[in-house]
């Protein structure tokens, strides 16, 4: 942990601005920078790369302040945003569109799958007034193996629209457009009510009854915690797919680096979760053949969590 950990956040803020210009110059469309066709240069820049970047960097901050959250709220460092079948819902959501509508309103039909998954849950977990966060977790993984066989049997009877929902499920950007980044523009604004309960979060890390003695209305945090952080994600997951591991490995580095504190640890997460997918973007769109770039932060991610089940055995 850092002796002053708040200085971390300018720093890396200033990263994350570097990180915008230098990717915004990196890509294969065979034009460089210094030509003089300089419509061709704006319609490339603005319309192409700009609406692209900008979008994973709030997506990535989204699903790391939101993993950030879930972490804290249900006090098991193998928590993400994905966590409650958000993802699952959402996937659903847009398996549906692209197999009954072609594609039409897809964001929209992810998005109220991502969620419906979620209010099922806590309906399901919801016992005379309060809402357990073991029965809210276990609850969320019935749901999102259930949800999980319904997408399984639309994929199976989905015919030529497999290759589709295949690769909006590995997520990415390729589609992103200034309209979306609009929508993606509400994810900072609800990161900014997970802040203002940063400090009932440090409390009730203490443990429920704590808190409670101290004077956090836990039932409220959590509630409210919950809703926010499954916007964010469900406005993730409908205008990128699933990208998932962003939310999962994010919060546990800055928490090297900054301590339990979430009301660092969670500005910093979203800075840090925004320059990790800026770049996972870029290295998945300069490839020879552009992949998803729900596979880099796989490749990422999926060594990062052998790693912590290990450390977990090991206690």
């Amino acid at each position: 942990m850092l002796r002053h950990p708040i200085l971390l956040l300018p720093v890396l803020l200033i990263v994350l601005l570097i990180s915008i210009v230098i990717t915004t110059c990196i890509g294969v469309s065979g034009l460089s920078l210094l030509t003089f066709d300089s419509d061709m240069i704006h319609k490339l820049i603005f319309e192409v790369r700009l609406p692209r970047i900008i979008g994973a960097l709030l997506v990535g901050g989204g699903l790391a302040s939101a993993g950030c959250v879930m972490q804290g709220l249900f006090r098991n460092p193998m928590a993400d945003p994905y966590i409650i079948g958000t993802s699952t819902g959402g996937a659903l959501g847009a398996a549906c569109a692209i197999v009954f509508l072609g594609g039409l309103l897809m964001p929209l039909f992810a998005f109220i799958g991502a969620a419906a998954s979620t209010i099922t849950v806590y309906i399901i977990s919801k016992r005379n007034g309060r809402m357990a966060v073991e029965t809210l977790l276990l609850s969320g993984i019935a749901v999102s193996l259930f949800l999980s066989a319904m997408l399984s049997f639309i994929m199976y009877m989905s015919g030529n629209s497999l290759h589709q929902i295949m690769f909006w499920m590995m997520g990415g950007f390729w589609n992103m457009y200034w309209d979306d980044v609009g929508l993606a523009l509400l994810i900072p604004a609800a990161a900014v009510i997970l802040y203002i309960f940063s400090r009932d979060l440090n409390v009730m890390a203490l443990g429920e009854e704590e808190a409670i003695h101290l004077g956090v209305n836990t039932e409220r945090t959590k509630k409210i915690l919950l809703v926010v952080s499954t916007f964010i994600t469900a406005i993730a997951v409908s205008i990128s797919g699933c990208i998932g591991f962003v939310g999962l490995i994010i919060p546990h580095i800055m928490r090297i680096f900054t301590g339990p504190d979430h009301r660092i640890l969670l500005p910093a997460s979203m800075l840090a979760g925004s320059i990790l997918l800026i770049w996972a973007d870029t290295f998945a769109r300069t490839l020879p053949v552009e992949i998803p770039v729900g596979i880099v932060t796989a490749f990422l991610g999926a060594p990062f969590f052998i790693y912590l089940l290990r450390r977990r055995t090991r206690v």
